[in-house]
């Protein structure tokens, strides 16, 4: 395994990322160890955390493991010791990027359960990490808290209002913790990904038997996005570089924002933000 090219923007550092398994959360564990982090783990699958710790090991970076649904406060106070254990209480990096999107149907079929459940995957964890973390910045008197939200939450998603809803969510508490932990020197922003090609959202789903070629008229850059487009900006979020910048939800999507929203299917079955050719 080729060894890391580090850019030193985060050396000494500790940064904790809950999902980060796989896909953005995978992405920005390996590219905050590559900016010199020792990175604190965590992840609901034992097996790809555990490919995640080697493949960061292995390029020469520093990484720990800390399994357990982040939904469960059990886990959160697990993530929390084994981060301040690192560096003597030192915790500089926050991602909250656990996240699920699971279509549920339009709204007037589902219930509470269905509501509390997504509460819990999309929202409430993020209170609980930074509740359970931001005290060690704040001490400090620096850090940076990145939350991943989606592009959903700033356009309309049919048969998805409350996962919108929770992510909206997530984007207001971005803007108004900022501004309550400016003075603290903890910076506060998230990201906004769409049409990422991770583990959960794979873009043969996408494409659903359409043709590749089909991304270019979907996309303004014309392709999906990779782990890799997420956690550098997430890197950079973490890092003096973006020193003045808190406050903002930056929307990591190739354009698709910009250029467009969601379309009624050509057979009206559904809707679709990937509309077929002519």
């Amino acid at each position: 395994m080729a060894a890391m090219e580090g850019t030193g923007l985060l050396d000494g550092q500790v940064a904790v990322v809950t999902g980060g398994g796989a896909g953005i959360g995978g992405a920005a564990g390996r590219r905050l160890a590559a900016a010199g982090a020792t990175v604190v783990l965590n992840d609901i699958e034992p097996a790809l955390l555990a490919s995640a710790v080697a493949e960061i090991e292995g390029a020469g970076g520093s990484a720990v493991a800390v399994a357990g649904d982040i939904r469960h406060p059990a886990t959160v106070d697990a993530l929390d010791e084994a981060a301040r254990s690192v560096a003597g209480g030192r915790i500089d990096v926050l991602v909250n990027n656990v996240g699920d999107y699971r279509p549920n149907g339009r709204f007037l079929k589902t219930g509470p359960d269905e509501w509390n459940a997504l509460y819990a995957i999309n929202f409430e964890h993020v209170l609980r990490c930074t509740r359970a973390i931001a005290p060690a910045m704040v001490e400090r008197g620096v850090g940076s808290i990145i939350n991943v939200s989606t592009v959903e939450a700033f356009r309309g998603i049919p048969a998805n209002a409350v996962y919108s809803a929770f992510n909206a969510a997530v984007n207001a508490f971005t803007r108004s913790l900022a501004v309550e932990l400016g003075r603290d020197g903890v910076r506060v922003n998230a990201i906004a990904p769409d049409l990422a090609d991770t583990l959960q959202t794979p873009a043969e789903s996408m494409l659903r038997g359409r043709p590749p070629e089909m991304v270019r008229h979907w996309v303004p850059l014309g392709r999906f996005g990779a782990p890799d487009d997420y956690g550098d900006v997430i890197v950079f979020l973490a890092s003096s570089m973006a020193r003045f910048v808190t406050g903002h939800v930056i929307p990591v999507d190739g354009g698709t924002l910009a250029a467009g929203g969601w379309y009624m299917r050509a057979d009206e079955r559904g809707w679709t933000n990937l509309p077929d050719s002519p």
